[in-house]
């Protein structure tokens, strides 16, 4: 498999490639040359094969010869080393739990992933690689534990000042060793803008190997495409079944793995990019304008993104129609007012536990369904992360009753935050920085 810039469709590169330099030297994101297309009897078969060798079957075209398969294998059992169960809420609605990771967020898979195969290529370079990740939250953590202690691999973590909650702060700051926290004065987007920068500054390149873990890596969307073959694997019986998919919307890297999947031939029948009030890709599904505005502040704040890279793949995935986009797509924002509600109504009617982000998932469905006038076709929302990480933001009441277990139990009580640095937005004042950090 090769892939091309989204600025150049002539710039063809490995996976290995694609994977060690994370963004185009042109500024263009990476697109796969073609999408492998699934025979329909693989799809009947999926109940009757075990998660690795879906998983391996999924992603082996897209990485060809580059990484050999018994290395892919094991790559592959590392990242799913935990379960992704399919839970019923009500009716035909269901919930997809991605968070049973050891950061308890859905970038976990993507994270380990990636970290497998940055730890490949640079034993096979020799040379040492520099990560540079922007969070809004859950990626840190997942990044930071994911390549923590993996030799040959440095990793720089820029995360927004007071953007994210305290427990992300702490999986983000307190593992040291090649794990570096850089606090940014300014939102997400100014994050992932210096990031983008790093690329294509000529004096940062000459001296590092640098790449990201950033949902602008290809190798860090690909293994996402995982959820949506594991969700279909429990949910179909003896008929294939197209199910509706909502996913909460950052930067939509998430949704573009789910659209890749159903490009491969599972059975999808829609897809619904449910956000917070950062609403950019929800108003240009109305209004055909694409206008990021300054970010606000939201308790689910890994969505607090208002420019997100991944739309300009969806966007050439749709050939740029808006009205091919649309057969496939909708999209809704939701308040945080909106959130706690729902959070607190499907506690008190069905006992379950929802996130601010899959409480936005949960509503974006349930608008949808609405819409339609829909109870019967399959229905399923991403929970991308555990309820505990954002406990000072969940209702009162609900506070108490999140389980958590002894593990966490001990890391949430950990004080010490080391290997932290803040500095402004400023590119000039970073590159300063980033140049010269030992």
């Amino acid at each position: 498999m090769l892939y091309y810039s989204l600025k150049n469709y002539q710039n063809l590169v490995s996976f290995e490639d694609a994977v060690l330099t994370g963004l185009s030297p042109d500024g263009g994101l990476y697109m796969p040359k073609y999408i492998p297309k699934l025979e329909p009897q693989f799809f009947h078969k999926l109940p009757f094969f075990d998660m690795y060798a879906i998983a391996m079957f999924i992603i082996k075209p897209y990485i060809g010869k580059y990484i050999p398969e018994k290395f892919l294998d094991q790559i592959i059992h590392d990242t799913l080393n935990f379960s992704f169960p399919l839970k019923k809420i009500h009716d035909n609605i269901h919930v997809l739990e991605l968070f049973h990771g050891p950061t308890l967020a859905f970038k976990d898979v993507g994270a380990q992933f990636i970290a497998g195969c940055l730890s490949f290529f640079s034993k096979k370079l020799e040379k040492n690689v520099t990560v540079l990740v922007a969070t809004s939250g859950d990626t840190g953590g997942a990044v930071a534990k994911g390549f923590h202690k993996k030799q040959g691999i440095e990793v720089v973590i820029l995360y927004p000042y007071n953007g994210i909650s305290s427990l992300q702060k702490k999986q983000i700051t307190t593992l040291g060793e090649n794990i570096l926290a850089v606090e940014i004065h300014g939102s997400f987007d100014d994050c992932q803008n210096l990031v983008k920068k790093a690329f294509l500054d000529k004096e940062i390149n000459k001296k590092y190997i640098l790449t990201s873990a950033n949902s602008i890596n290809v190798g860090r969307w690909l293994p996402q495409m995982f959820y949506y073959f594991l969700a279909y694997r429990q949910i179909i019986v003896k008929n294939l079944i197209e199910i509706i998919f909502s996913v909460p919307s950052g930067n939509f890297g998430n949704l573009f793995a789910g659209m890749i999947a159903e490009k491969m031939g599972l059975p999808i029948k829609f897809f619904i990019a449910s956000t917070n009030v950062n609403d950019t890709v929800p108003r240009f599904l109305k209004s055909e304008k694409y206008h990021p505005l300054p970010v606000k502040k939201t308790i689910s704040n890994a969505m607090d993104i208002s420019n997100p890279s991944n739309f300009s793949r969806i966007w050439h995935l749709y050939k740029k129609n808006i009205f091919q986009l649309r057969k496939k797509l909708s999209s809704y924002k939701f308040t945080d007012e909106e959130t706690l509600k729902s959070i607190e109504f499907i506690w008190k009617k069905y006992k379950y536990m929802l996130d601010p982000h899959g409480a936005i998932g949960y509503l974006g469905l349930k608008q949808y369904l609405q819409e339609i006038n829909n109870t019967s076709d399959p229905a399923i929302f991403l929970e991308t992360a555990h309820p505990i990480k954002f406990l000072d933001h969940m209702p009162s009441f609900l506070q108490k009753k999140i389980v958590i277990d002894q593990e966490l139990e001990v890391f949430l009580k950990m004080k010490n935050i080391t290997k932290k640095i803040s500095l402004s937005n400023d590119f000039n004042i970073f590159k300063s920085w980033f140049l010269e950090k030992k």
